[in-house]
């Protein structure tokens, strides 16, 4: 095991921990029983992930007089729904579990929203570890609190606010992640340095080649300031009502590519690493940013291979899921747009023409 290194996320009474480093399970089973009294955990998980650590994880908590029940779920964000939430609330009903039970995310950002949300709703409220396996949920979907299930209308317009009492960031689970999954990750911790740290952008170009092989030499201290930057916006504005908006940079445009192609086309984070791309054509158009500077950015997508752009079929349906975001006041779009490195501002009242025009930059021929 390495060290235990520890990242705080500062809420009050919902403060809580993020531990990372490689082989930590142990050590992070070891400090269950100060989150609960409980000897019984519900596992979530998908078929893939358990099948490679559910095991493992399971003897380990049994080791500590653990008993595990879990539920498996189909990989995929087509999971992540109210049909598959009902099907795990039901099991936990069934089997009785009290409101101490700790409920526990192993997986990514599908299984983190997924669990997140049947904790918040079973019995009120149960405690709920997050176990992220996945690059994105290690430095993204598993900090903060947002739990939800996507509707056919959009991603994640069924949801709420609940804070993990933990998050256990191991970080040899990603040495198993296909490089497609890798890539994906990637495109969120890009946006860390776009918004928040321009020192920490310069590091990535800098260990481009590094980070993308999975270094351990440089790893670790990816993941530690992405959830240090993201534990601070998280710790100031907890419910998303004005700064927490900047950690949505590229998601509108992602979002929106993502329910266009009904969730099966783009991966997460393939699909932010598009909306980066687009958010700096709008501020081009604004004159906020340079094209050298939108170039460079989109040079060290196109290092980690990630996608920038986005076939024209899309082009129409991206345009009106845009409208159904969570950011939109009064039908005026709202968009998190760079102003340079390490700065991003919150526009508000963006027109559909400017809004077009620039997507129509990062769109391709069918």
């Amino acid at each position: 095991m390495s060290d235990l290194q520890r990242v705080r996320v500062e809420l009050g009474e919902r403060s809580y921990s993020i531990f990372l480093g490689y082989d930590i399970w142990k050590a992070c089973i070891a400090q269950l029983k100060e989150i609960s009294p409980e000897k019984e955990v519900f596992l979530v998980s998908d078929r893939h992930v358990f099948d490679l650590f559910g095991c493992s994880l399971e003897e380990l908590l049994a080791r500590e007089g653990y008993r595990c029940l879990w539920h498996v779920v189909s990989p995929g964000e087509g999971s992540k729904n109210w049909t598959e939430a009902g099907v795990i609330l039901e099991k936990m009903l069934e089997n009785n579990l009290g409101r101490k039970a700790p409920l526990l995310a192993l997986g990514g950002g599908v299984i983190g929203d997924l669990a997140g949300f049947t904790a918040a709703v079973y019995r009120r409220g149960v405690p709920f570890v997050q176990i992220p396996t996945s690059l994105l949920a290690q430095v993204d979907s598993s900090v903060g609190g947002k739990v939800a299930v996507n509707h056919p209308l959009g991603k994640n317009m069924l949801g709420t606010f609940y804070q993990p009492q933990a998050v256990w960031a191991d970080l040899s689970v990603l040495n198993s992640l296909p490089v497609e999954e890798w890539r994906a990750g990637l495109a969120e911790v890009v946006k860390y340095g776009i918004i928040r740290d321009e020192q920490f952008f310069c590091f990535l170009e800098e260990h481009a080649r590094a980070v993308y092989q999975k270094d351990p030499r440089v790893i670790p201290e990816v993941v530690k300031r992405c959830c240090m930057i993201k534990a601070e916006v998280v710790g100031l504005d907890e419910r998303d009502e004005g700064l927490r908006n900047i950690l949505n940079f590229g998601h509108t445009i992602g979002h929106a590519l993502e329910s266009a192609s009904a969730y099966s086309s783009y991966k997460h984070g393939e699909a932010v690493a598009i909306g980066i791309n687009g958010a700096f054509h709008i501020a081009r158009r604004f004159g906020w940013v340079g094209e050298a500077l939108q170039k460079r950015v989109e040079n060290l997508l196109l290092q980690w291979e990630l996608p920038v752009s986005f076939p024209a079929r899309y082009f129409d349906e991206v345009l009106k899921n845009i409208y159904y975001d969570k950011k939109v006041v009064g039908k005026k779009l709202v968009f998190v747009l760079p102003r340079g490195l390490g700065q991003v501002t919150i526009e508000k009242g963006l027109t559909p023409e400017q809004v077009k025009q620039a997507i129509g930059e990062i769109t391709t021929c069918p």
